[in-house]
């Protein structure tokens, strides 16, 4: 027990590893890139909350962060599986924002979007969930939760201006930028699913 909260004691905290750590997380949450989907999804009358969105993500990932081995083990899913179904709903996203259709129909009495797909998986997704546990067998805990602490802060910020910078690009900005991510969003979600699916192949034939 006393391991334990040693972890977070400050005399731990090293400026190189929180840095570090901040840096990565930063990369891999892109709350920047989420932007024209944040529009997006308002623009298709679906609420976001920026409190709300914050909370949650720093919620789940806290979770995961302390308990993810034990969480997947319980549903008897690996990470590898786990980035893959996040890959699908991101790819899905994608092609949302591409050809303007509309795959997430919306049609429960949930108006909002909150949760559901901007808490997860696009701020607290594979990709996050993933860097945390890597994070976690290099760096001290008070580094990481330091680092983490102050990236869901960006994303509070970014979050709540993107009216403002909706009103700044305009109606043709935010559709050239929507087109420009969503084909970032799906050579991410390739990525993924190629890396991951083709891990679990390999995993399959050993055990064979």
């Amino acid at each position: 027990m006393n391991d334990f909260f040693s972890q977070f004691s400050f005399s731990h905290f090293d400026v190189e590893q929180f840095a570090s750590a901040f840096i990565v997380l930063f990369a891999v949450i892109d709350i920047i890139g989420s932007i024209p989907i944040i529009i997006n999804l308002k623009q298709s009358g679906r609420s976001v909350n920026a409190t709300q969105a914050t909370l949650l993500s720093f919620g789940l990932m806290l979770l995961f962060f302390f308990a993810g081995d034990i969480v997947l083990r319980l549903f008897n899913v690996d990470i590898r599986s786990f980035a893959v179904a996040g890959a699908i709903v991101i790819f899905l996203m994608a092609l949302e924002m591409l050809l303007d259709v509309e795959i997430f129909k919306n049609q429960g009495p949930i108006k909002e979007a909150t949760l559901v797909p901007l808490v997860f998986p696009l701020l607290a997704g594979a990709g996050s969930f993933t860097t945390l546990l890597s994070l976690k067998a290099e760096y001290a805990t008070v580094n990481i939760l330091i680092a983490l602490i102050l990236n869901m802060i960006w994303v509070y910020v970014v979050i709540s201006l993107t009216d403002k910078v909706q009103r700044v690009l305009g109606t043709g900005g935010i559709y050239l930028i929507r087109k420009f991510f969503g084909i970032i969003l799906i050579a991410i979600s390739v990525r993924l699913i190629t890396e991951n699916f083709t891990a679990l192949l390999e995993n399959i034939s050993s055990v064979k």
